[in-house]
């Protein structure tokens, strides 16, 4: 697909030899990869992916150096995964191991926005924030700057072996492996103190494991954002397949409007527009593809929305003096309207769109409400199993009990452990307080241990009786329970 250049036509300065890779009629089942140039866009949607690009790097290398004073003897670092300390700490949110359905909820909630981005805007989420995009375009960033446009990456990658091309290529993937080494060291901060694991690194005190999750992440890094590209949204990722159920007639997405641009083909200057499209076919959409598709010929598989090819093709409509909009975010419902001899009509508030955005608000509203109104102050309880029980010399019987404390809170508690659902239970402990309740202290953001005997009379009553535990906060009044069983024999 060959573009031939005709003198005093109005795409002398704008057709370019750009061949679309990944184009229905060159698929092969098995086919060695063509190396994609793309050329560098100008336009809206360019800028807007500058701006994602930048804010979202940002986000990802500045968060763990961010610092949150949580007092003594508690990390200062506002986003830190704690594996040693078990804890998740966000800003002021502290979650324990066992609030893991917080976790559980975020990923619901991303699972239901990447749902409702999809049936509003098509593939924006791969076209703007996916991790793979945003190294790539900032990996092809780094290629331009050191060897140049399209065309000039064309002719170096074609020209003999001299000392530029390889000082070029050196100075290329050198500077690839350090932003690879960069984000493999960035992910690791969000596991322990970013300010002392930089230092440890760099003098060899770090650990083993750091040292090889750096390694994983800059292979992975250079390898996918470097040499795979457009293969990883291709061949690796799933989401190509599963967003055909997430779209419907009225979701947006890039598409060229064939009604409008077609028949195609060269246009001269002065010559009437009347009896042909607006497309000059000057393949400028296909040479900004970072995927190497043309998006004349539909919707495609590798198509991740970046909307590349609407600034390009906006830029040469401008020049030609024909309204912009050949290529642009459409649905097939606005298109089939037009069809028909209908105005568009856009419908981004329906159904799907409703669901997904209730589903979003409500999954919100109970982790914020969660948080709101969780308790500092809990208590686990498990009763031994061997003995089962045991009878004393007076005839009560006895179970013993081992207590888990959770006090997640900054400060110390001194709590009073109490027992009650069960006539005639008693706790049994070295030393209680008047009112028959064991007293405990708990240290501050950590979990306290107890073990305690309940004795119930001989005439209990054979089989399992019900049981519960309260512990209550001598200084706050903070209160919890925790329910449990005794056993007094087989029934």
């Amino acid at each position: 697909m060959k573009t031939t250049l005709l003198d005093t036509t109005a795409r002398d300065d704008l057709a370019i030899d750009a061949r679309a890779v990944n184009s229905r009629q060159s698929r092969e089942l098995y086919k060695k990869r063509q190396q994609i140039y793309p050329k560098l866009a100008h336009g809206a949607f360019r800028n807007l992916k500058w701006a994602a690009m930048v804010v979202l790097l940002a986000i990802y290398y500045v968060t763990p150096w961010l610092r949150w004073d949580r007092g003594l003897g508690r990390p200062d670092q506002a986003v830190l995964v704690d594996f040693e300390g078990r804890r998740f700490y966000f800003f002021f949110i502290e979650l324990w191991p066992h609030e893991i359905y917080y976790i559980t909820g975020l990923l619901i909630l991303a699972a239901f926005a990447i749902f409702l981005s999809s049936a509003l805007f098509g593939r924006v989420w791969c076209g703007y924030a996916c991790p793979q995009t945003v190294w790539t375009d900032l990996y092809i960033h780094v290629e331009r700057w050191i060897e140049g446009d399209r065309n000039a990456r064309m002719r170096l990658d074609k020209a003999p072996l001299s000392f530029s091309k390889v000082r070029q290529k050196i100075s290329k993937h050198a500077l690839w492996l350090v932003i690879a080494a960069a984000t493999g060291g960035a992910w690791v901060f969000y596991f322990g103190d970013a300010p002392t694991l930089f230092a440890d690194i760099f003098t060899g005190k770090a650990s083993a494991a750091v040292y090889v999750f750096i390694g994983l992440l800059t292979f992975t890094t250079y390898a996918l954002a470097g040499t795979m590209r457009e293969q990883v949204c291709t061949y690796l990722c799933p989401w190509p397949r599963i967003q055909a159920a997430m779209i419907d007639k009225d979701a947006l997405s890039v598409a060229y409007r064939a009604e409008r641009g077609e028949p195609r083909g060269p246009h001269k200057k002065g010559e009437s527009w009347q009896g042909r499209g607006d497309c000059i076919d000057c393949h400028q959409c296909v040479a900004v593809c970072p995927q190497g598709i043309d998006i004349r010929d539909g919707d495609q598989l590798e198509c991740i929305n970046c909307a590349l090819c609407i600034d390009a093709c906006d830029a040469v409509m401008t020049k030609v003096g024909r309204p912009v909009g050949l290529i642009a975010y459409d649905s097939y419902g606005a298109a089939a309207r037009r069809e028909r001899g209908g105005a568009a009509r856009y419908r981004l508030i329906r159904p799907r769109t409703m669901l997904y955005g209730s589903l979003m608000t409500l999954v919100a509203a109970l982790m914020v409400y969660g948080l709101a109104t969780r308790a500092t102050l809990q208590l686990n309880v498990i009763r031994d199993r061997s003995p089962p029980f045991v009878r004393l010399a007076n005839g009560s019987i006895r179970n013993d009990y081992a207590l888990k404390i959770i006090n997640m809170s900054a400060r110390s508690r001194r709590v009073a452990i109490a027992v009650a659902g069960l006539e005639g239970a008693r706790l049994q402990a070295p030393s209680l307080d008047g009112a028959g309740r064991f007293v405990a202290d708990v240290q501050a953001d950590s979990v306290g241990a107890a073990r305690l005997h309940v004795a119930a009379p001989a005439d209990v009553g054979a089989g399992v009786h019900e049981l519960a535990f309260t512990i209550t906060d001598l200084d706050s009044g903070d209160v919890a329970t925790s329910a449990s069983a005794f056993l007094a024999g087989a029934p």
